[in-house]
């Protein structure tokens, strides 16, 4: 095979696929500890240990700028597998509809009557956490329950 019929077939070649990528999920919010707290309890996440140098979280907020004390706080999946999520103080209050919403995954492989009583009752343990249940989809077999976080952004619970 000549040096152009080798380059040419490796041309043709299909590349190979992407790595998969780690990533973190971002929500601008008024009050970023309070919601990553109530995300924490949604998820079964937990607070990360404090920036290096920081015996507490309390410690590394003193020692930031006034201004940008409390601006940020994170919660991660404890086992290593989910996103860690990352909440950012905004200015501006949410306007619209999320294009994004997370789908909390509490019934999956169930069906019907079994499907519906496992989701009610995870927007039953999310109510006193300040969600609010916005309505119940259910049709026989599928169920979803679209509820809102403590800062009004959307989620279902699937």
């Amino acid at each position: 095979m000549s040096a152009a019929d080798a380059s040419r077939d490796a041309a043709r070649a299909p590349a190979a696929p992407p790595a998969v990528r780690r990533f973190q999920v971002t929500f601008d919010c008024a009050e970023p500890e309070r919601l990553a707290r109530f995300w924490c309890e949604v998820l079964g996440y937990v607070v990360p240990p404090p920036p290096e140098g920081f015996a507490t979280w309390e410690d590394h907020r003193r020692a930031q700028p006034p201004g940008e004390q409390d601006s940020w706080f994170a919660c991660v999946d404890p086992t290593g597998v989910g996103p860690r999520l990352y909440f950012r103080r905004v200015p501006e209050g949410k306007a619209v509809k999320n294009r994004v919403h997370l789908d909390v995954r509490v019934g999956t492989g169930l069906v019907g009557g079994e499907r519906l009583a496992a989701l009610e009752a995870e927007c039953a343990r999310l109510l006193p956490l300040g969600a609010v249940h916005v309505q119940t989809l259910y049709d026989g077999r599928d169920a979803c329950i679209p509820m809102l976080d403590i800062e009004g952004n959307e989620f279902c619970i699937d």
